[in-house]
C-alpha cells in the first residue's frame, strides 16, 4: 500500500504553528512505520526530504495562493505528484489541494480519505463530500459539526508521541502553561484574569493575524492584562523545545471559549486539542474548557479538570486547587499519561487509519 497525505499548509516557521498543520505530519510519520507514506505540502520553492521515520516529504512550489489564504495554494504539479498512490488522504476538505486531489483521485480510482480541521468554504453544493470514500475525523464532535456522512465516517482522534512527550522525573515543575495561537477564541484573556495571586504563567505561541479591529488588538489586550503579573510571552516556540515546556509545568490550561471577549460567537471550537494530548503524555495535569471535542479526551476529575467555557471563577478555583495540592497534581498527571498510552498515541491513530483504509479497499 502506498499512502499520500496532502497538507495545504506546512507545520513550522514556513507555514503555521497550529494543530491543523501539526496533525498531518505526525500522522504521516506514524503511518510510515507501517506502509510506504509520503506527505505532500506547499511553499514558495520546491524541496524533498526523507526523515529517519521513513516518511518522505515533498514540498511543491505554489505559484499563488487563492485569495491570499495560506491554506489555498495553487500548485500545478499536484496532480502528477499523486500518481501511484493507493490512498490519497487530504487534510482540510475545503482547501484547493483537497479539491484537486479529489477530482484527480476519483478519475484514477484511488481510495480518497479526508480529515477536516475546520477550514470554512464551499462544498460545491454538496458535491465535494461525495467524492471522498472516507471521512476520518479527529473527534465525534468534529464528525457532527462538519456533517460528515455517518456511513463513511470513522473517528480516529489524534495523538502524542509518548517518548518525546514524557515526564522528566529530574525536572522541577513550576507554574501554569498555555501553548497555542494567540487568537480571541483561545480565551487566553480569561486565563490571565483567572491566574491566582503569585502563580507564574508561560504563554507559548504565535500571535493571530486578525486584520480588523477590535480583534486585531488582541495581543495588546493580553499584554495589558498581564501587566504587573509574573507572565512570560515566549512567542513561537521551536518544535524541539515543546517537550521541556510541557514537563516543566505544574498545570497546562486550554481556556477556549464559545464567545470571545469581543462578543463574537465561535460556531466550531476545538475539534480536538493536540496540545492537551501532548501535555497529558508529559504527565502534566490539564485544565480545559468543556468545549468541542475536548471532553472526549479529558475525563473530569480523573485525567484533568473541565470548566465551563469563559468561567473565570471556576478556572481560578481549579488552578488554585492543583497549584496547592502536589499529590492531586501527580495523580491527575499520572492518570492522564496512562490514558494517552492506552488510546492516544500516534501509533493508535495510524492503526485506526490503516484499518479504515483496508475496510474501504475491500468493499
Amino acid at each position: 500500500m502506498r499512502v499520500i497525505h496532502v497538507a495545504p499548509t506546512p507545520f513550522g516557521r514556513e507555514g503555521l504553528f497550529g494543530g491543523g498543520e501539526r496533525y498531518p505530519i505526525e500522522l504521516a510519520r506514524a503511518l510510515a512505520g507501517y506502509v510506504d507514506t509520503e506527505l505532500v505540502t506547499f511553499a514558495r520553492s520546491a524541496s524533498w526530504q526523507r526523515e529517519p521515520s521513513g516518511l518522505s516529504i515533498t514540498t511543491l512550489r505554489a505559484v499563488a495562493w487563492l485569495r491570499g489564504h495560506p491554506a489555498q495554494p495553487v500548485a500545478p504539479a499536484l496532480i502528477g505528484a499523486l500518481r501511484g498512490a493507493n490512498v490519497v488522504h487530504t487534510h482540510h476538505l475545503r482547501s484547493l489541494p483537497s479539491r484537486v486531489a479529489a477530482i484527480a483521485g476519483r478519475a484514477r480510482r484511488q481510495t480518497l480519505a479526508v480529515t477536516d480541521h475546520g477550514l470554512p468554504g464551499s462544498t460545491w453544493h454538496g458535491l465535494l463530500p461525495r467524492l471522498f470514500d472516507l471521512f476520518l475525523t479527529v473527534s465525534a464532535y468534529s464528525a457532527r459539526e462538519l456533517h460528515a456522512p455517518p456511513q463513511r465516517t470513522r473517528v480516529i482522534y489524534g495523538g502524542a508521541d509518548p517518548e518525546r512527550f514524557a515526564p522528566d522525573r529530574g525536572q522541577p515543575r513550576n507554574g501554569v502553561l498555555f501553548v497555542g495561537r494567540l487568537t480571541p477564541h483561545k480565551g487566553v484573556d480569561r486565563l490571565l484574569e483567572a491566574l491566582p495571586t503569585g502563580a507564574t504563567l508561560r504563554i507559548a505561541g504565535s500571535e493571530g493575524h486578525d486584520p480588523m479591529p477590535p480583534e486585531s488588538g488582541y495581543s495588546m489586550l493580553l499584554r495589558r492584562l498581564a501587566h504587573d503579573k509574573p507572565v512570560q510571552f515566549l512567542g513561537p516556540v521551536r518544535d524541539g523545545d515543546l517537550p521541556a515546556l510541557y514537563h516543566s509545568a505544574e498545570v497546562f490550561v486550554l481556556p477556549s471559549v464559545g464567545e470571545t471577549c469581543y462578543g463574537k460567537h465561535i460556531a466550531i471550537s476545538e475539534l480536538l486539542g493536540l496540545s492537551v494530548l501532548e501535555a497529558m503524555a508529559s504527565g502534566t495535569p490539564v485544565i480545559a474548557s468543556a468545549i468541542g471535542g475536548v471532553p472526549e479526551i479529558v475525563h473530569d476529575g480523573e485525567t484533568g479538570f473541565l470548566v465551563p467555557p469563559g468561567d473565570v471563577a471556576a478556572l481560578r478555583e481549579r488552578l488554585a486547587q492543583i497549584l496547592r495540592d502536589a499529590e492531586l497534581a501527580a495523580r491527575l498527571g499520572g492518570n492522564a499519561r496512562e490514558d494517552v498510552l492506552s488510546r492516544f498515541t500516534w501509533r493508535h491513530v495510524a492503526e485506526r487509519c490503516l484499518q479504515a483504509y483496508a475496510q474501504t479497499a475491500s468493499t
